[in-house]
């Protein structure tokens, strides 16, 4: 049998479109590698093979018909649990199920749908997305395929997004980013992601936590599946633009800086992104050293929870008041600060980060991307977070270099660059003006060609894939 499951998602569409493979075998190969790997990494709150299958036959007929209605089309897709699916319950990482208007879809889910794409399921998510780690008492916090030997997060709050991917079950998945909810899992579970500019995508049919930060992304396991599942995406939004191919390594401009997104970061880590810019610039690339003064203000402002707990709390209390009392802990000490401010302290959070966005646009100005460590801290064991004191430290760590790029209304890409000292991926964080999309994944291409695609540059997790993937 091959194994396509790990195949690139062009290779995968020529097949599909060309007959010699069908939606309805790659829908199996999906269900096999989720019966396979559940019961150890739990990466869905919600999985239904039924409605697989019946996606995968009705993918099938159309390419039979000689109907191509995307990219993604036959494409299994991993879809959090905070998005509306018909046909799915939505709990949001909440130990009850919302009420059944929240499984309404909205435009990120209608675009795949009219794909025909195969949506595999609802993976898991932090409550209600406050949270980096991916941890949720109230069901199963997915495990980080990385290590066998212990239970470690997989990042948060889109928590199994990554894990969907290495299971083998999904070979896209739709993730949201409030403050790296996409970068988090992507970077800790070796996959990639993006984190779109706000408002790029709309968030109709997803339930908010922060309405000035939240923005729908997707993972993916390369740079170019990534490119492949974004202008597939975006090509029903908005009229096709021109395709986006890797830069000449030569043309691009590689800022870095020694301030902020290094404060935290382990030495092990930090040595593997120095490496990564180091390779880049022996290849051609222009490196420039600058001061990004802006991320310590915008982080701070945004790391005390104002802006984000005032919005999620706001929307509790406005159309769930019932899930309050059962928040887990970790979540609720967050949103008490929102429910505790006052209105004044909201419009001054917001205004103190919205001054900044202008002049850390600036900053970047002259180069394509600044690249800095996505994660300072590699993922922690579960164990080693189960009080919330320890669970606080970690989870800010998680966040801290992240979430620049929401506070200052940027976009970001993350993409694996190695392993650090405890066998677990690093990422690479390209973070790049607001609406220059398509430049960065250029700019990530590029770097993925000196790099190698992330099964190339770590080799493959010991946990997830088909069984041909363990075959000694």
């Amino acid at each position: 049998m091959v194994d396509w499951i790990n195949r690139p998602l062009s290779e995968l569409t020529t097949a599909l479109k060309d007959g010699s493979l069908s939606p309805i075998e790659l829908s199996e190969q999906s269900i096999d590698c989720h019966n396979r790997w559940d019961a150890l990494l739990k990466a869905y709150k919600n999985w239904q093979p039924e409605k697989i299958r019946e996606q995968a036959r009705l993918a099938d007929a159309a390419f039979r018909k000689g109907t191509y209605l995307g990219g993604l089309q036959g494409i299994p897709i991993s879809v959090k649990d905070l998005y509306g699916v018909t046909g799915y319950p939505l709990f949001a990482g909440s130990p009850k199920q919302l009420p059944t208007e929240f499984e309404r879809e909205g435009p990120v889910v209608k675009s795949i749908r009219d794909q025909l794409c195969l949506i595999s399921g609802k993976t898991h998510t932090v409550e209600f997305a406050f949270g980096g780690l991916g941890t949720n008492p109230h069901w199963d916090t997915p495990r980080n395929p990385w290590d066998t030997k212990d239970h470690r997060v997989p990042g948060g709050s889109s928590a199994g997004a990554g894990v969907s991917l290495l299971e083998g079950s999904a070979l896209v998945a739709l993730g949201t980013d409030t403050g790296g909810s996409v970068r988090i899992p992507a970077s800790m579970t070796g996959n990639v992601g993006i984190k779109n500019t706000l408002d790029r995508w709309s968030t109709k049919g997803i339930v908010p936590l922060s309405t000035t930060f939240d923005t729908p992304g997707i993972l993916a396991k390369s740079i170019a599946d990534l490119v492949f599942a974004f202008t597939s995406i975006e090509s029903k939004f908005s009229k096709p633009g021109n395709p986006i191919v890797a830069r000449d390594i030569n043309t691009i401009r590689i800022a870095t800086t020694k301030d902020f997104f290094w404060d935290q970061v382990q030495d092990d880590i930090g040595n593997l992104v120095e490496n990564a810019v180091a390779e880049l610039s022996t290849a051609g690339a222009k490196i420039a050293n600058i001061n990004f003064q802006e991320a310590y203000e915008a982080v701070r402002a945004m790391a005390k929870g104002t802006i984000a707990a005032s919005e999620g709390y706001q929307h509790l209390l406005d159309e769930l008041p019932d899930w309050i009392d059962t928040l887990d802990p970790n979540v609720a000490s967050r949103m008490e600060t929102g429910r505790d401010a006052s209105v004044s302290d909201y419009n001054q959070a917001l205004a103190q980060v919205k001054r900044l966005w202008e002049p850390a646009s600036h900053r970047l100005s002259n180069v394509d991307v600044l690249a800095v460590p996505t994660i300072p801290i590699s993922p922690p064991k579960v164990e080693e977070v189960a009080e919330p004191a320890t669970y606080s430290i970690k989870n800010m760590a998680a966040l801290s270099n992240t979430m620049a790029a929401n506070a200052l209304n940027l976009c970001a890409v993350t993409l694996p660059i190695g392993l650090d000292e405890a066998g677990m991926p690093v990422g690479l964080q390209l973070i790049a003006r607001a609406n220059s999309e398509e430049n960065l994944l250029s700019v990530a291409l590029a770097f993925e060609a000196i790099f190698g695609a992330p099964k190339d540059r770590l080799g493959k997790p010991p946990l997830g894939g088909t069984a041909s993937n363990h075959q000694q």
